[in-house]
């Protein structure tokens, strides 16, 4: 993967799209403001991955579900989850270079759009999280304030997403199944090797000091 991404941004990177999180931001931001001022207009439900829609001829909604914010509650709760989401996208395209993020995004919002057509219906909350679990990639003791005030490390809350993310998988049905799978499929092209072995590596660890435990109990 590294070595074609190499290659591809050698000869493509002058294709892609600088400062993306920023657009994807902004664009989230206008469209909360205009379901909250015209809401008989319906622009989210406009905007949705809604496949059925989709094969009657709109086929904008496979690139305008980006824009489709997550939350409808209370504004702050909004600016909070954007600039959570700028911060982790910034930092990304400050690592890899805007080529890579382009990649890496757009490869997620592909398997989006292909669990919506298996699906029937899609959007961009498993896109939103595998920036995320690629930032806790790269920054795992990393600390952020968890509610503002609880100081924890990346690391810690990568792993309740990755818990919530399994629990869905197994009691959901099989559209959060597919949802899961082919939305984080960017995740696991990126890091798939190095997110195994981390779990490998965790579980033998634990194993090692259950054992020392048990033998210094005797």
């Amino acid at each position: 993967m590294k070595k074609w991404l190499y290659k591809a941004e050698y000869k493509y990177g002058k294709y892609c799209i600088p400062n993306l999180m920023l657009v994807i931001v902004i664009g989230q931001a206008m469209v909360y403001v205009a379901d909250m001022f015209a809401p008989s207009a319906g622009l989210s439900s406009t905007m949705a991955l809604f496949w059925p829609s989709v094969m009657q001829g709109q086929v904008w909604r496979v690139f305008t579900f980006l824009f489709v914010p997550q939350t409808s509650s209370s504004v702050i709760w909004l600016l909070i989850s954007l600039y959570f989401y700028y911060f982790l996208g910034t930092t990304l395209e400050r690592t890899w270079g805007d080529f890579k993020f382009n990649v890496y995004y757009f490869c997620g919002a592909i398997g989006a759009v292909v669990a919506a057509a298996l699906t029937g219906y899609g959007s961009n909350f498993y896109l939103n999280l595998s920036l995320f679990l690629a930032f806790a990639m790269l920054y795992p003791d990393m600390q952020v304030l968890l509610f503002f005030i609880i100081p924890v490390k990346v690391k810690y809350l990568a792993w309740i997403y990755a818990a919530v993310c399994a629990f869905n998988f197994v009691i959901g049905g099989m559209t959060a199944r597919v949802s899961i799978i082919f939305s984080l499929i960017n995740f696991f092209l990126f890091f798939g090797s190095d997110f195994f072995t981390s779990v490998k590596t965790y579980f033998k660890y634990s194993k090692t000091r259950r054992q020392w435990r048990n033998n210094n109990r005797r």
